[in-house]
């Protein structure tokens, strides 16, 4: 569907987001196989499911959609397989589970814990290191895309405009190392099998419901102070970041291909408030000053590979303030961008 100018509803907001791309439809086209998708019932996995179905469908290609997950939330399964996906309940934790999986040749991965991390480390580290070796040893002749996290990258002076994919990792708190432990684990044993692969380092995603630009349209509507110790971010558009995402079977090579996915600008959190502030006539209350120092991805490799995304930072920021003024539902997950002591 062509883009709106708002969104009012979370049926549109889904629609938005599912929507294929032509590139995607091509590229699901001639990409071999079936679609076994690993955390499917996250915050991105859901839509990415179907943004897949759809594109495969429009395409007219003759492959399956496998959604992987515990699914918890009985309603979220039932969404899946009314739009034509697959279901497959899973412990992943449990490698005899992992090892009934059928065998496919594309999956994605999607399976990480990050948010509630803190007091939970020994389940952080086997979530976010233990699963992958288990998974890439079970589907090693299969192409797989990990979905990984730009906070592998240490804070980095914001005047050079982000961590590029071989710059030194320096990750800080627990969930950051154990990012980049699921990460090393996972180019391991792509390396041992010559499996293909793609390791894509998120920085930040956004929807409507979740992510930075919620977070700080939020705190200017609601009148509470805006700490600026982390003064700039880079975010994208969750339907753009999935697309890319499904594209990159297309690009999986031994060892992984390393890619940062963000969008391209370097969003100053101060002047994302201001503008927040114009659009609900609020003015932001601020605390601290902006440091020298951020997490930020360059994400121009992906650029170069996949194209630029779709949504701009200004049509985001319109949908995300319409959202607050009419009060639409949220996932009530702040994403805690602004720490900078990685612990989450």
């Amino acid at each position: 569907m062509p883009i709106p100018k708002l969104i009012e509803t979370t049926v549109i907001l889904e629609e938005v987001m599912t929507t294929p791309s032509p590139a995607l439809i091509e590229a699901l086209a001639q990409t071999p196989g079936d679609l076994l998708i690993l955390g499917a019932s996250g915050k991105m996995g859901p839509t990415l499911a179907r943004l897949a179905k759809r594109a495969i469908d429009e395409a007219d290609a003759d492959k399956r959609v496998i959604g992987v997950a515990r699914f918890s939330n009985p309603a979220m399964r039932e969404a899946l397989q009314q739009a034509g996906i697959e279901t497959i309940a899973c412990d992943l934790l449990n490698p005899h589970e992992i090892q009934q999986l059928p065998e496919v040749e594309n999956v994605m991965y999607m399976i990480g814990m990050k948010f509630g991390s803190t007091g939970r480390e020994a389940e952080t580290w086997a979530i976010n290191a233990y699963i992958p070796a288990i998974v890439t040893q079970k589907f090693k002749k299969s192409r797989i895309v990990l979905f990984s996290s730009g906070n592998v990258y240490p804070l980095t002076p914001v005047k050079f405009g982000g961590s590029k994919e071989y710059d030194p990792t320096g990750p800080i708190g627990e969930y950051a190392q154990s990012a980049l432990a699921r990460e090393r684990i996972f180019e391991y044993f792509c390396r041992q099998h010559q499996t293909p692969g793609v390791t894509i380092r998120l920085n930040y995603a956004i929807d409507l419901r979740y992510g930075v630009l919620l977070d700080v349209a939020q705190k200017v509507f609601s009148g509470q102070t805006i700490h600026l110790s982390m003064g700039h971010a880079n975010v994208i558009w969750q339907g753009d970041a999935n697309d890319m995402a499904l594209r990159c079977f297309a690009l999986a090579q031994t060892p992984p291909l390393m890619l940062n996915m963000t969008g391209p600008e370097t969003v100053s959190i101060r002047r994302l408030a201001e503008r927040f502030g114009a659009l609900f006539d609020k003015a932001p209350m601020f605390a601290g000053e902006e440091s020298e120092t951020a997490l930020l991805s360059n994400a121009g490799e992906s650029f170069q590979l996949l194209g630029y995304p779709a949504v701009t930072l200004e049509q985001m920021i319109g949908w995300v303030a319409h959202w607050v003024k009419i009060s639409g539902p949220t996932l009530a997950k702040p994403t805690h961008f602004e720490t900078r002591t990685g612990k989450f």
